[in-house]
Formats: structure tokens, sequence, C-alpha cells
């Protein structure tokens, strides 16, 4: 999820329009909560190197190509190319970096059309994953997820705004490492399941739904514990499923990545990167959180932003909660993060990482699955079964 991209381009357009205060909320809210759209292609493969059976490519330095750590490439014609961390100068403008695999038959040539991407496996095939497709029947419709067979202990992966279920297979691999069962799940609205309405995002409030189906279907299927792994917006989800008092007693852990703990931090974040006063992102809350206004965007109903100011709510907070993220992340700032921690030292353990958004996997791979398997075999691994037969968990309203 790229927030500061998303409210550039809302900026880009109010100028085009000339719109007023008014205007530009409307705007930045719309923008937002827009519709699922497809990726951007706006890099180009300037050259490609063979050096034996190794092989570089040649592309502009930018503040993403030249980020250290492992990352993918996605073609415009179809195929993907997953990059080396080592980065090597090639004149002034560009680098070089050397691809370590490629999906089936894609052959790499200067001109192609690409978008740089932290989704590192596309399949649970490309992480090594022997997984199934389940059904997840919530009451938005039916919910597509991967299964991970595996031990009582269930995961459950949620990605974010504007991801896939494919970005969480990071966070996957570490809970089958453990000997986890997992569900990488979709929901609303998220290009996977079901469309509802104008297909607008409700940032996770109604999208929380579709999630708490998940865990009745791990209940069902003998999940003795849970844990709820969250990126970006997922860790939104994540919490509020946390804080839901009939679901409280269930959650062993949440194990979080750059997650979204405040809507109006964020977006005032996002408004001051672009060069705008901060205060200026105050102009689309109306917009998102009003009944009357929320319907022009066409949401099907205002979206309490104050309910997911979860820093607010830390006190309510009662499962242990591991936090990873970015210090360089410009679209969810980490102080959010780093602020609910120092609210519940004895709860909230935080690792800070030299990464952007939900990149902390990406900038160190093998920290990231350390220091998450190491908490989860400390918090978790030594529960008893949190969850006590028979329960029948709500349907959420």
């Amino acid at each position: 999820m790229r927030l500061g991209k998303i409210i550039a381009a809302a900026l880009s357009t109010a100028g085009i329009l000339g719109a007023g205060a008014a205007g530009l909320g409307w705007i930045i809210a719309r923008r937002l909560t827009a519709p699922v759209t497809g990726r951007r292609f706006n890099l180009e493969i300037r050259a490609v190197e063979t050096d034996g059976e190794r092989q570089r490519i040649v592309l502009d330095r930018t503040p993403d190509t030249a980020a250290s750590g492992i990352y993918n490439l996605f073609f415009e014609r179809g195929g993907w190319a997953q990059l080396a961390p080592e980065i090597e100068g090639r004149g002034p403008g560009r680098i070089a970096r050397t691809v370590t695999g490629t999906s089936k038959g894609l052959e790499i040539q200067a001109g192609d059309r690409v978008s740089w991407s932290g989704i590192y496996y596309v399949t649970p095939a490309d992480a090594g994953l022997d997984a199934y497709d389940v059904m997840i029947d919530a009451a938005a419709g039916p919910c597509p997820a991967w299964k991970i067979d595996g031990n009582s202990t269930w995961a459950i992966h949620i990605h974010g705004l504007g991801s896939t279920r494919a970005g969480t297979l990071r966070g996957v691999q570490v809970s089958t490492d453990l000997g986890y069962s997992s569900l990488v799940v979709s929901y609303r609205n998220d290009g996977e399941g079901p469309t509802i309405g104008t297909g607008r995002s409700t940032l996770g409030w109604n999208e929380t739904d579709d999630v708490e189906v998940a865990i009745r279907y791990a209940i069902k299927h003998g999940a003795e514990r849970i844990v709820v792994f969250g990126w970006s917006m997922g860790g939104a989800i994540a919490i509020q499923l946390a804080l839901r008092p009939h679901l409280t007693p269930l959650i062993a852990g949440l194990v979080l990545d750059s997650p979204v703990l405040d809507w109006g931090s964020v977006i005032r974040a996002n408004c001051g990167r672009v060069g705008l006063p901060a205060c200026a992102g105050n102009l689309a809350t109306p917009w998102l959180s009003r009944g009357p206004l929320a319907k022009t965007l066409g949401l099907p109903a205002p979206i309490p932003l104050d309910a997911m100011s979860f820093t607010r709510w830390a006190a309510q907070l009662t499962v242990p909660t591991l936090i990873l993220h970015g210090t360089s992340d410009d679209s969810v700032p980490y102080e959010s993060s780093l602020a609910l921690a120092v609210q519940r030292l004895e709860l909230v353990q935080m690792h800070r990482f030299t990464a952007e958004h939900t990149l902390s996997w990406n900038s160190d791979a093998e920290r990231w699955r350390a220091t998450t398997s190491d908490w989860l075999r400390r918090r978790v691994a030594e529960l008893k079964s949190t969850i006590q037969a028979p329960f029948r968990p709500e349907r959420p309203g």
C-alpha cells in the first residue's frame, strides 16, 4: 500500500480541478477508498547483461531500485523476476541487479516494462509451501483462501490495502516452519474476494467481519489456538479482531508488519510528505466518517475512524503483540507503532528495520524470520489451548 502516491495523485487532480478545501478532502477520501486497480508498470529495463549463467538487469536508479534487500519485478507482458540484494552502479542514474529466479519461460529483454514490488513470492509454490484452495463463506460472499496444513495452532494471514494474498507469503513461511496450519485469506473488495456495492474499501472496518469468519472456519476444523498475522491495513483488521470480546480469548498472539494504527495520522503524515500542512489531512476525515458525506463517496456507511485509532485504545489490548516496522516508512509512519509499544511495554514488543512500508522482510529476511520465530516460540508455543470446546463464536453483526 503506497498511501503517499495515492494522496499525491489526489493532489494533482485537485490542482487541475481548482478544488477548494472541501473538494480536496473529497478527492483524498475518494482516492483512498477507491476500488482495486491494476499494477503500474512505471519502470523500464534499460539493458540485460549476461555473464555465464549469471544475468543482471539495468534499471534507472530510484529510491526503490537502489534499496537494500531482495525484491521482485512484475512484467507488464506477464511473469516475474526475483532480484538479489547486491547493487552495482552503471553510470549516472542507473544501477544493475542480479536476477536470482524467474517465472517459468520468462526471457528478460531490454525495453520490458516492469513494476517494482516487495511481494517476493507470487504463489505458495514459489515460497515452497504446499497449499490448496478453500472457500470461506462470509456474509459478503465467498472469500478464496489458501490453506496450508499443520498442527492445532492456526495462523490467519491478512494482507493490506492495495495488496494481495501473495504479499503475506513472506510470513506464511515462518508459521509453516513452526508447524502451524495457515489460512491466507481474502476479503471483500480486495480484488480477490467478493465485490460489494461500489467496490470501495472501508479501510478495514467491514473487512474485519470477513476475516472473523476465517477464524470460525479454523475453529471448526480443529484449531486450538490462533495467531493472526496482519500487514499494513491487515494489521488494523488483526487488532480489531483481538479487541472483539468474543474473540479475544481465542487469539494467542498478533504479528503485525507496518500496521495501520490510526488512519488520521496516516493521512496527515502523507499530506506532509507531499508538501501540504499535515492538518490538510483532516479535510478528508468528514467525508469518510459522516453519513451523508460518506454516501457521496460511494461508501455503504460512514467509517468510524475514531474506533480504529488503536493507540487511543491501547489499554484495552490484552493479546501479546509483535510489531515489525521500518523507520523509513513514508506511508504508515512507525511512530504510531512505537507509541503503542511504549504504552504497553509488558504486552507489545517492537522491532525496527531500516526499510519502507511492509518491506522489513525484504530488507533483512533472515532477521525478520528469526525475530518472528523466536517471539512466537516464547509467547505462543508454551500456551495451552486457548479455545475451549465446544465454542460457537458469534456471527459478526
